[in-house]
């Protein structure tokens, strides 16, 4: 009548009475909802710290770009003032040779003034030595004097 299959069942059932009698089914399933609420709140706090995460990740990407923007900003900026810098070192450069030529060029036109008016006085020195040596040995006496000197002022005024 009561083989081994029937006794494992009633034991089975014995153990299922005693263990809701001491409420361990209650116990368990308290177990189990707060590791599930254990569970829910880790899963919360990763799902808050993944979203913190991508607003950080998000705020350096944006800091990134904006340094970035600032580098390449100063970057055209140092450029240009370079150019600029070059440009205002060209033209001083050329106002300075410029203005070097120019003052060579006055000292050389002053220096070709200096030669001209010294060969013209030489010139005039030799005219008048010459004049006095011939009307020298041409004339003679007062007619002489007269004529030398009249020649002479007349070679100055003429030359001077």
């Amino acid at each position: 009548m009561f083989d081994n299959t029937t006794w494992a069942f009633v034991g089975l059932v014995l153990f299922f009475v005693v263990i809701a009698y001491f409420g361990v089914f209650g116990m368990v399933g308290r177990m189990l909802d707060k590791r599930a609420e254990e569970v829910t709140a880790e899963l919360d706090a990763a799902q808050r710290l993944r979203k913190e995460a991508e607003a950080l990740l998000a705020e350096y990407q944006q800091k990134r770009i904006v340094a970035e923007q600032d580098a390449a900003e100063i970057i055209a900026h140092a450029e240009a003032e370079a150019k600029r810098m070059t440009a205002d070192a060209e033209v001083a450069l050329k106002e300075l040779i410029e203005q070097r030529t120019r003052t060579v060029e006055a000292k050389i036109a002053h220096a070709e003034a200096a030669a001209v008016a010294e060969v013209r006085a030489v010139a005039i020195d030799m005219a008048i030595a010459a004049s006095k040596r011939l009307l020298a040995e041409k004339v003679q006496g007062d007619v002489a004097a007269d004529l030398i000197s009249k020649g002479v002022d007349e070679v100055k005024a003429r030359f001077s």
